[in-house]
């Protein structure tokens, strides 16, 4: 089948992505929606300026939809992206979220296509460890939840990051895969890049609530600055 995948940059796109193309199906183009707030319900924010590089490292095509940022206008922007698509189906790498679920899926719906969803209600540290064997490398760019201080903004989730997260899980309530918005990630390389990318400049942005790690300037592995 030829699918669209709703790429946010993070892992959990970025991994279903993967074994949807493990399946045999042709993906090609990303679809990220570009809500003008900072906090959306729907959509993951933090480093889109990155996008059009993530797609370069994958050689696909990116398709972005802007959207002033209410749940409204974020679910017409991925509407309009997806009916000038022609494609049969559309990968999500929702987990646990019935909220962003419903209603991504109502979108696909009322465009008669079908939505994969891959890692749904998967278990999510084995999910977690899954993704890094199979080679997908992302960084925490934004924290917000009690026991993921800043110290994690920029950090590899690794076995050992994934082996806190659980712990959190159980000392803190914590979602591991980060579904109820705890974290984001940034996918720096994975088995269908052919550079990785390198993060030359960054920011941090530290408020009461927790912080992020905002990427200036980046470029593909081997490529001049």
């Amino acid at each position: 089948m030829r699918l669209s995948v709703l790429f946010s940059g993070g892992k959990d796109s970025t991994y279903a992505m993967y074994l949807m193309e493990q399946q045999g199906h042709q993906v090609d183009t990303l679809i990220s929606v570009i809500p003008a707030e900072k906090d959306s319900w729907l959509f993951h924010t933090p480093n889109l300026n990155l996008l059009p590089l993530q797609a370069m490292a994958m050689q696909k095509r990116l398709l972005r939809a802007p959207s002033q940022g209410s749940e409204q206008e974020d679910l017409e922007a991925l509407h309009q992206a997806l009916s000038d698509m022609d494609v049969d189906g559309v990968v999500a790498g929702a987990i646990a979220s019935d909220y962003q679920w419903d209603r991504i899926n109502g979108v696909c719906e009322s465009l008669r296509l079908r939505l994969f969803s891959p890692l749904w209600r998967k278990e999510q540290g084995m999910l977690l460890r899954d993704m890094v064997e199979a080679g997908v490398e992302a960084m925490v760019v934004k924290v917000s939840a009690e026991g993921l201080g800043n110290d994690w903004l920029g950090r590899t989730l690794d076995l050992d990051a994934i082996k806190q997260l659980e712990a959190l899980a159980t000392s803190r309530g914590v979602n591991p895969s980060g579904e109820g918005g705890e974290y984001e990630t940034l996918v720096i390389d994975s088995p269908m890049h052919d550079s990785c990318l390198e993060i030359i400049e960054v920011e941090r942005e530290i408020t009461r609530d927790g912080g992020r790690l905002n990427v200036k300037k980046a470029r593909l592995k081997g490529e001049e600055e």
